[in-house]
């Protein structure tokens, strides 16, 4: 179970305030969606729980450990942000084994079964990046972001690119990650994706929240 408290951010760049006062709580087995027109601040605020940029102010805490002073990062997370980029002279297979060796948790097994899992056979997964349609990289940049079936997972339009069969694959993932317990956060600019997939919806305007839903479940 991985928790993400966020009490008062905000961030500014350049003088400019790009999230404005944002709390919320995020849990485990639940799907959070982030909905609002570009430059609502959807992507800066996943960077922010990833750790990529610190709040100019206000606290994130994973699981009461302070993001930026105790923790550099989140422990356990997979993440997919804007346009996925690998090496262009290796396959994508050897792309992700190369990923995978940095903490070294998983093996050929799981890469491949990730790579069947978002639709890249054995013949595509041994191509060089380089030689990859755009819906291709898309696909690889989701199961780089799952492999390792992080405690925290966060898709910034993950359906981009892609055709049906991957949105529909992509649907299945975001599923399947939750019933395993993840933290899945999602930013799609199909609104109905979005309302399919998410337990929780915030739209963001200008940095700031401005409204939360809630999917109610079918009986």
């Amino acid at each position: 179970m991985t928790t993400i408290y966020m009490d008062g951010v905000y961030k500014k760049l350049k003088g400019l305030t790009v999230i404005n006062n944002i709390s919320m709580t995020l849990t485990s087995g639940q799907v959070t969606g982030f909905r609002g027109v570009n430059g609502s601040g959807k992507t800066m605020l996943m960077r922010l729980i990833a750790g990529l940029i610190l709040p100019t102010k206000g606290t994130i805490k994973i699981d009461e450990k302070v993001l930026g002073k105790e923790i550099t990062f989140p422990e356990s997370i997979g993440i997919l942000l804007e346009n996925p980029a690998f090496l262009d002279s290796y396959s994508g297979f050897d792309n992700l084994k190369m990923l995978a060796s940095i903490r070294n948790k998983i093996g050929d097994d799981q890469i491949n079964h990730t790579l069947e899992a978002v639709g890249l056979d054995h013949e595509s997964s041994r191509k060089k990046y380089k030689k990859y349609s755009l819906g291709m990289k898309q696909r690889l940049g989701i199961a780089g972001s799952i492999m390792e079936q992080p405690d925290i997972v966060i898709l910034d339009e993950p359906t981009n690119s892609l055709d049906t069969d991957g949105v529909e694959r992509v649907k299945q993932i975001v599923q399947q990650e939750k019933e395993r317990g993840a933290n899945v956060i999602i930013a799609c600019h199909d609104t109905d994706i979005l309302d399919q997939l998410a337990d929780k919806i915030y739209y963001l305007e200008n940095g700031a929240m401005v409204q939360s839903t809630r999917r109610v479940p079918q009986a």
